[in-house]
C-alpha cells in the first residue's frame, strides 16, 4: 500500500512542526515556502497589528462570507509563521473574517517567513493594490512605508506601480483638516472632491467648502470651479492690503514733489523700511532735481 503523498512543499511540513521555528531563525530559508499553500486552522493565526485597514464594511463582509459559503476561498490568505502553529496575517484580514462568519474553520494560505519591516512593506503594499482602500488609508500607507520603512517616494513609487506625484497627492491628503479626512474616510465625498481641498491652503476656506459640497451635493466639476474663485478671491485679498501711513507722513508725498517739481512715490511698510522715488522725464529735469538736492545739503 502506497503511502499518501503529503500536500505540503518540500521543506515546508518539517517548518510548520518544528517548535523552534521563529521569524528570527536565520536556518530557515525563504526558497523552502515560496508558492506552498497550506490549510490552517483560523484560531491559529493572529491579527497583524500592521494593518493598514481599520474599518470593515458588515455588509461587504456578508456578501464576502456568502460567496465563500458558495464557492470557497478563491484566493488564499497570506501569513507568516510565529512559531509552532502560530500565525499572523500578512494580508486578506478581510477574507478571514468573512471565512469566520462562513463558519470556517480552516482557510487556505500562503506561509512566509519575515522579519517586521517585511512583514509591514508586504502587508501595506498588498493591501493597497488589492483591497479597496479608500483615499486616506492609502495615504497612509505610503505615509508608513516610506517612514517605518524608510523609502524614499522613488523608492516607493518602484515597489507599488504608482507614479511619485500619484504617491505624493495621497500623502498630502494626510495634512488636510480632519473633518475633511473624516469626510473622504466615510465616503462623504469623493477622491476627486479631495484633491481639490489639496489646492487650498487656508483651512477656513477648506472647512467652508466642504459644508458646501455636504449641503449640496456639488460635482468636482463645480467644486475644481469653487477653488479657483476662492484662490482668486484670496490673492486679489492680498494685492488691496495697503500698509496705511502714519499721519506724519501722509502729506510727504505731496510736499516732495513740490520741492522738485517732479513725481514723488513714497512706500513705507509696517517695519518701517520703504523708498522714495523721484522721477523725471528728461536730463533737463534730472540736473534740476540734482540741484535742489545740492540746496537741500
Amino acid at each position: 500500500m502506497k503511502t499518501k503523498r503529503s500536500a505540503l512543499g518540500r521543506g515546508l511540513e518539517a517548518i510548520l512542526q518544528s517548535p523552534d521555528t521563529d521569524i528570527t531563525s536565520k536556518d530557515i530559508s525563504g526558497n523552502y515556502v515560496v508558492g506552498a499553500i497550506a490549510e490552517i486552522e483560523i484560531e491559529k493565526i493572529e491579527a497583524n497589528p500592521f494593518q493598514p485597514r481599520n474599518k470593515f464594511e458588515e455588509e461587504a463582509l456578508a456578501e464576502l462570507a456568502a460567496s465563500i459559503s458558495e464557492q470557497g476561498i478563491i484566493q488564499p490568505v497570506t501569513v507568516r509563521k510565529l512559531g509552532y502553529e502560530k500565525y499572523q496575517i500578512i494580508s486578506g484580514e478581510r477574507r478571514i473574517r468573512a471565512a469566520k462568519i462562513a463558519g470556517l474553520t480552516e482557510i487556505p494560505c500562503y506561509i512566509r517567513v519575515a522579519n517586521d519591516e517585511q512583514m509591514l512593506e508586504m502587508a501595506l503594499i498588498e493591501n493597497t493594490h488589492r483591497e479597496d482602500l479608500n483615499a486616506i488609508e492609502i495615504g497612509i500607507s505610503y505615509q508608513r512605508l516610506m517612514e517605518e520603512c524608510k523609502l524614499t517616494q522613488e523608492e516607493l513609487s518602484k515597489k507599488v506601480g504608482k507614479q511619485r506625484s500619484t504617491i505624493a497627492n495621497y500623502v498630502r491628503l494626510l495634512k488636510l483638516p480632519a473633518e475633511v479626512q473624516v469626510a473622504i474616510r466615510d465616503g462623504l465625498i469623493t477622491q476627486g472632491h479631495a484633491r481639490s481641498f489639496i489646492n487650498i491652503e487656508n483651512r477656513e476656506d477648506q472647512l467652508s467648502l466642504l459644508k458646501e459640497i455636504l449641503d449640496n451635493d456639488l460635482s468636482v466639476r463645480e467644486i475644481e470651479k469653487q477653488v479657483q474663485n476662492i484662490n482668486k478671491a484670496r490673492k486679489k485679498g492680498a494685492k488691496k492690503t495697503v500698509v496705511q501711513l502714519p499721519e506724519r507722513y501722509r502729506e510727504l508725498p505731496v510736499a516732495l514733489s513740490r520741492e522738485f517739481g517732479a513725481k514723488v512715490e513714497f512706500k513705507r511698510n509696517a517695519k518701517g523700511k520703504g523708498s522714495i522715488v523721484i522721477g523725471f522725464k528728461s536730463d533737463q529735469e534730472l540736473e534740476r532735481i540734482i540741484s535742489v538736492l545740492k540746496k537741500q545739503g
